[in-house]
């Protein structure tokens, strides 16, 4: 019998059989790497939706602050005028910047809707232009 055939008990055994310690540990290296990667990712789709959602409600808002002025039927001054306001749970801060026209019949306005936090983030800006009543 040759000698790669016969198994003498005290040589090694056939290889396949089982992974060494390093082939372990480069496997979770890579998975570590590609969880950690794969993390980082979900973390940046939360803020983004986060974000997303924010936005929609300073849009909200905003387009109230225009609906209010057009039904209020009252006389628009021109000024600027910053208030709280809030829309979905989201405290938001509003400012409303009515200036004049060429035409004395009507007033540019301009709702700003930023954040209440201390980054201040514009999140909607909405411009319109409405008559005198």
């Amino acid at each position: 019998m040759p000698a790669s055939c016969s198994d003498t008990g005290g040589g090694r055994r056939a290889s396949g059989r089982g992974f060494t310690l390093l082939e372990v540990l480069v496997a979770l290296t890579i998975v570590a790497v590609a969880l950690t990667a794969a993390l980082r990712g979900a973390i940046a789709l939360t803020s983004n939706a986060r974000d997303v959602d924010r936005r929609l409600y300073a849009i909200l808002e905003a387009k109230n602050q225009l609906q209010e002025l057009r039904l209020a039927r009252a006389q628009i001054g021109t000024g600027e005028n910053r208030f709280d306001c809030a829309q979905g749970g989201v405290a938001f801060i509003c400012t409303q910047r009515v200036t004049p026209t060429r035409n004395p019949f009507f007033r540019f306005v301009e709702v700003r809707v930023t954040s209440s936090e201390a980054d201040g983030r514009d999140f909607a800006d909405l411009i319109d232009v409405l008559p005198v009543n």
